[in-house]
């Protein structure tokens, strides 16, 4: 997910019996009265249904600071959506979906409500690709 236009240039868990994400440690700890990146991706994974939960396969959620410099995002999706996976799938690094701290914490980081639930908005975007689902088929659905 790109940062918004107006501001400038997005333990395990494992549900159901076929999918499997799992949330990687976030290295940096929160300070006293910092949002915890690593319990606000967990709890979006979590506050997906149980059966669509279900359906993620072979992808890690990681939180980093900053991404690279050319690269203006709140998150990150890399892998192969489920959409395009097919029989010759298998034995493949894990998809990753990556969510920058820095960015988020920039734009959102007055409000700590506001923060937690602009991270949510990150991650099931980025959940979305994971999917297979496109930013032009966010955008129709006005979930981009």
């Amino acid at each position: 997910m790109t940062l918004p236009a107006s501001r400038g240039a997005s333990a395990p868990a494992r549900s159901g019996r076929r999918g499997y994400a799992r949330v990687v440690e976030d290295t940096r700890r929160p300070s006293e009265g910092d949002v915890d990146f690593k319990e606000c991706v967990e709890g979006a994974l979590s506050s997906l249904p149980d059966d669509l939960r279900g359906f993620m396969s072979n992808v890690e959620l990681v939180v980093e600071d900053e991404p690279r410099s050319d690269m203006p995002l709140l998150g990150l999706y890399q892998g192969v959506p489920l959409t395009r996976r097919g029989s010759a799938y298998a034995g493949v690094p894990p998809d990753k979906i990556t969510i920058y701290r820095g960015p988020l914490e920039r734009l959102y980081g007055r409000d700590a409500t506001l923060l937690r639930r602009e991270i949510r908005r990150v991650v099931l975007h980025e959940i979305a690709h994971h999917f297979g689902i496109s930013d032009e088929r966010l955008l129709e659905l006005d979930r981009y």
